[in-house]
């Protein structure tokens, strides 16, 4: 098992940022945490609201600050690599995340990509849908996102070596 990132953010595009981070660990554990947006974070994009039901009022009044999200991080993750599915976003908007909280990094992001085959890559996006519809679980909310992933990849090396 690998741990695995999702990142949901304000929107796509110059602007855009961290709103809510979700984790899939490799121990089993689940951490997601709301993010509320800095003074300077202005950018909104309704038809991303629309998509992960979070609103930017919801942000304000329920999120943890930049730096608090950027050191339970650090704290879950030290010195691990975790992968996404979406490595442009989600790397951008977690260096957006600790340049807001101005502290270090201290684990890697890396794509999903570098962990299966081409055969593997074919077989990911069905594989992925059929997964969402056997788990019934809500999208675009970071956690559940990030073991859709998690369960994808399993899914997807067992489908292989078998």
């Amino acid at each position: 098992m690998y741990n695995f990132i999702d990142v949901e953010a304000s929107g796509f595009g110059a602007g855009s940022y961290p709103i809510e981070v979700g984790l899939a660990m490799t121990g089993g554990q689940m951490h997601c945490t709301l993010i509320r947006p800095e003074d300077e974070w202005l950018h909104w994009n309704k038809e991303a609201e629309s998509l992960h039901g979070i609103s930017r009022d919801i942000l304000l009044v329920n999120g943890k600050s930049a730096l608090k999200v950027a050191m339970l991080l650090n704290e879950w993750l030290d010195g691990a690599t975790v992968y996404t599915d979406a490595w442009g976003n989600d790397s951008c908007w977690l260096a957006l995340l600790y340049e807001a909280a101005n502290i270090q990094q201290r684990f890697k992001v890396d794509s999903v990509a570098s962990l299966i085959s081409q055969e593997q890559m074919a077989k990911w996006h069905p594989t992925k849908n059929h997964i969402i519809q056997e788990m019934n679980l809500q999208r675009h909310r970071a956690s559940t996102d990030a073991l859709i992933l998690q369960t994808t990849l399993e899914r997807v090396h067992h489908e292989v070596v078998v």
